[in-house]
């Protein structure tokens, strides 16, 4: 018995945990926080987000997306060109929306 959950134990750790998948933009254009809001609300209409971060200071806007959903990277920049701005670059990142907020937090000190 003992063995048995040694090896259930062992493979549980060696399992790679879940990555959650994020689309991450750099923007350009957005100078004020109604800028920031309304790409905020347009991202959290997609019902394939389950979160969002907006930051104005370093132009960054995330979508995160839930599991097993996808949105394209072409309807991502779509949504934020239809809304009068420009996207200079643009990638899907393992990390949540969250983890990004603190790695930009960390870098504006």
């Amino acid at each position: 018995m003992k063995v048995l959950l040694a090896i259930l134990v062992s493979f549980l750790v060696s399992m790679p945990a879940f990555a959650v998948t994020s689309i991450k933009a750099e923007v350009n254009g957005m100078v004020c926080a109604f800028c920031a809001k309304g790409i905020e609300k347009k991202l959290k209409a997609l019902p394939e987000g389950q979160g969002t971060y907006v930051d104005l200071k370093s132009r960054v806007v995330v979508l995160e997306l839930k599991d097993g959903l996808d949105v394209s990277l072409e309807k991502f920049t779509k949504i934020i060109k239809d809304a009068g701005y420009s996207v200079r670059k643009v990638g899907k990142v393992e990390q949540s929306a969250a983890e990004i907020k603190e790695e930009v937090a960390k870098g504006a000190k």
